[in-house]
């Protein structure tokens, strides 16, 4: 289930799964297109056992998108895996630069689009679930940090 972070990263559980939603100068998120779960999805993965939760997802965006973060990060939600008892969570940040892409990881590539055509993308691949929960959730936090 996702739940709202409001800002805060959570301490009760190990943070297993960094992702993020890249806010463009121009107001653009960024997602990324998964090759694998042939979806448009966000930016991120799991956290490797010698990383802290800015140095993954710092190379998350490098492999995924070709982009390297401002370092504020907005956590703005979470997903418990019930399963390992983690969490994967949801950040924005403001997109600092773009470099190249490294080849053989799973997107093919970035994608920039205002709020409501990733919601429309998204709903119309898979209906209401997860993503469109938030997406939903990040347009409040870009409204309130970014805009």
């Amino acid at each position: 289930m996702l739940q709202p972070l409001h800002g805060i990263f959570p301490i009760d559980k190990r943070i297993a799964g960094i992702h993020s939603i890249p806010i463009t100068d121009d107001g653009l998120i960024v997602m990324v297109w998964d090759k694998n779960e042939k979806a448009l999805t966000t930016v991120g993965g799991r956290i490797e056992n010698d990383e802290d939760i800015h140095t993954a997802l710092d190379r998350e965006t490098i492999e995924e998108a070709g982009i390297i973060l401002e370092s504020l990060r907005i956590p703005i939600a979470s997903w418990y895996w019930e399963s390992t008892d983690t969490y994967t969570i949801f950040v924005m940040a403001r997109v600092k630069k773009y470099t190249k892409i490294p080849e053989g990881f799973e997107t093919t590539g970035m994608v920039r689009m205002n709020f409501e055509t990733a919601r429309q993308i998204v709903f119309k691949m898979e209906g209401e679930g997860l993503r469109t929960e938030l997406l939903a959730l990040a347009e409040q936090v870009y409204l309130k940090f970014f805009e």
